[in-house]
């Protein structure tokens, strides 16, 4: 389908720019129901919602001419929520405009806005600006909205995410109620829904893609990593997939500064984009992305908001989001116009069950993977030196570089495999070293998981650990429950029963939990950790089992043989004249004087050993 019924001058606007058909997008609001009323649009980033409003509100704009009036008072007023997408948007406008004679104004924050006064007394038919330099403008009398007759919300909700409701109102009762009024937006929440239903006159509700499903040109992917090898993770992703652009995603500044600083220490031509950066660094560091200095962007997800790439092929969430429509939003940098795109969330061992969450609630289908080891690396760098090298052999040769090659082979003859091994360590020169990432098999995890817990009663099938810390050392269920989380990153409820020793704790993991456990022990081991962790038997992988399964005694501490029994519940012992007793998971048995103590409190510093109040003291 082509482009009909739109004026001619803009059909010669999207022929010089190769538009040869409309995007569903652009369909869909040019459809013939769709002319003249208020429209509620939800459709992906990228996928050409700007020049579906340009082409949308040109009959606002022209009224039957074949060109605009003299620039006077603005007809129309695009509202976009960050001054990137602001002038992306304002760009283009401006070519698809030109030939009907349209003058494009902007007012957005971190511009000199006496330059903006002037353009707009000097006249403009469209301004398009961010929320709080609009509302600025309208209070001094900058931008006259009496002649406005429509009036375009780009990223709707990106702009309540970033707290513009009032901002938004502002401008919106500010405006002729006869306006037509355009909402565009990648998901429509409650409170899309709330504004459009204020603001709107029988608004039509367009769903284009299925309504705030994942773009289709865009591959999910889930890999399960430890949590203190998530930036091994970040570098080996990049390095395997090669992207020409990547962004990587973090919850905040501090963990952005981070990461882009390991990055660029390996060597990674890397940019930060976080709040605290100035307009100009932040203009410095997209014109480096844009122009290929950089390749790789680390940001927040208030600083990428309105932010386009078009050769951005893959986002990284270093970090999880906090629900699913940041997902979908950080996801939709990539994917677009027809490119495909990867995004992959690195998903820390304790928090697999919040990424299913997310991944459900956005409605898209993930793969399951471990992060790529570095042995996976090589292996693409083999194949990509080989394929560099052949186009390199393959080039014709200058007169002077043949005759500096003949002079070599004449000075010290060389063989033809020193030759290429030189090549390929020269194109291998400039790529960051891989990292060293522990073997993660989640599926294989997962079959245990299943087994374990569909056959085997609670605590009935572990593996057994002891740390060197005990009753003499203060140690209490208070804090030794969320420190083996945290040490060994498994959850409360892979953790069984717990013996407190004079000297010695000794506690049980799940089977199919055990060998990471291990591994993450052995890692904090070897960072010099206050107290050590060690497993008290080799840990066999865990065969998957049809029928209830009972821990073999051999396996077991002596003193604990007797509660292998299936159908014994696991309990936490303050000491052995307490075995056989059962107790909730996370407290001690219940002695004279001594009441059933809680975890710490979510955000409690957990560091070091929990000291007891002196007695006589009541707790508050």
């Amino acid at each position: 389908m082509s482009f009909v019924g739109i004026p001619a001058a803009l059909q010669s606007a999207l022929a010089s720019r190769g538009y040869a058909a409309p995007t569903p997008v652009q369909n869909a609001v040019l459809a013939e129901g769709a002319a003249g009323r208020d429209l509620l649009v939800s459709a992906q980033t990228g996928s050409g919602k700007t020049v579906a409003f340009g082409l949308s509100i040109a009959p606002e704009l022209l009224g039957g001419a074949e060109r605009l009036p003299p620039p006077g008072a603005p007809l129309a007023i695009v509202v976009a929520p960050t001054r990137e997408l602001a002038l992306q948007v304002k760009a283009e406008l401006t070519w698809l405009y030109a030939p009907a004679g349209g003058r494009i104004a902007s007012g957005v924050g971190g511009m000199d806005p006496i330059a903006e006064k002037r353009q707009l007394l000097a006249g403009a038919h469209i301004i398009v600006g961010t929320p709080g330099r609009l509302c600025d403008h309208l209070e001094r009398g900058n931008l006259k909205p009496d002649s406005l007759r429509v009036v375009v919300l780009d990223e709707a909700d990106e702009m309540l995410d970033l707290g513009f409701r009032e901002e938004l109102a502002a401008i919106l009762d500010r405006l002729p109620p006869e306006r037509r009024t355009l909402m565009f937006s990648a998901t429509v929440p409650r409170a899309i829904a709330a504004l459009a239903k204020s603001y709107q006159r029988d608004a039509l509700r367009l769903e284009v893609g299925g309504g705030g499903e994942a773009h289709g040109d865009i591959t999910y992917r889930a890999m399960l990593v430890a949590p203190h090898e998530i930036e091994r993770a970040v570098v080996n992703l990049i390095r395997l997939e090669n992207p020409p652009l990547a962004m990587v995603f973090c919850a905040t500044r501090a963990a952005v500064a981070r990461l882009h600083g390991n990055l660029a220490e390996r060597g990674f031509p890397a940019v930060a984009l976080s709040g605290e950066l100035t307009q100009a660094e932040r203009l410095r560091a997209l014109q480096a992305l844009r122009d290929g200095r950089s390749r790789v962007c680390v940001a927040t997800d208030v600083a990428a908001r309105g932010i386009d790439l078009p050769e951005l092929d893959l986002v990284i969430h270093a970090e999880l989001p906090r629900d699913s429509e940041t997902l979908l939003h950080r996801s939709g940098r990539t994917g677009r116009a027809g490119r495909k795109g990867t995004s992959v969330l690195l998903v820390p061992h304790p928090r697999r069950r919040l990424a299913e969450r997310l991944i459900g609630a956005a409605k898209v289908t993930a793969a399951w993977g471990p992060a790529p080891s570095a042995d996976a690396v090589l292996a693409r760098d083999a194949e990509r030196l080989a394929e560099q090298a052949r186009g390199v052999l393959t080039e014709e040769a200058s007169e002077d570089d043949l005759a500096l090659a003949r002079r070599l082979l004449t000075d010290q003859p060389i063989a033809p495999e020193a030759l290429a091994a030189a090549l390929i360590k020269m194109l291998r020169a400039p790529l960051p070293a891989p990292e060293e990432i522990a073997e993660q098999r989640p599926e294989r995890r997962e079959a245990r998981r299943d087994a374990y817990d569909a056959d085997a009663p609670r605590g009935a099938s572990g593996v057994w650990f002891s740390m060197d810390v005990g009753r003499d050392g203060d140690a209490d269920p208070r804090w030794l429950l969320p420190f083996l989380c945290r040490r060994g990153h498994v959850t409360r409820q892979e953790i069984g029963r717990i013996r407190i020793l004079g000297q010695e704790t000794q506690f049980e993991v799940a089977s199919y939990a055990a060998e990471r456990f291990a591994a993450a022990a052995r890692h904090a081991s070897g960072e010099n950790a206050e107290i050590n962790i060690r497993p008290m038997h080799p840990i066999r992988s865990a065969p998957v089992r049809v029928g209830p399964a009972v821990q073999a005694p051999e396996a077991m501490p002596p003193r604990a043989q007797e509660q292998s029994a299936p159908g014994k519940r696991p309990w936490i012992g303050k000491n052995t004249a307490a075995e056989g007793k059962p107790a909730r998971r996370g407290t001690a048995p219940a002695k004279p004087g001594f009441k059933a103590a809680k975890p710490p409190a979510p955000g409690k510093k957990e560091s070091g050993k929990w000291q007891p109040k002196p007695s006589g003291k009541k707790r508050k």
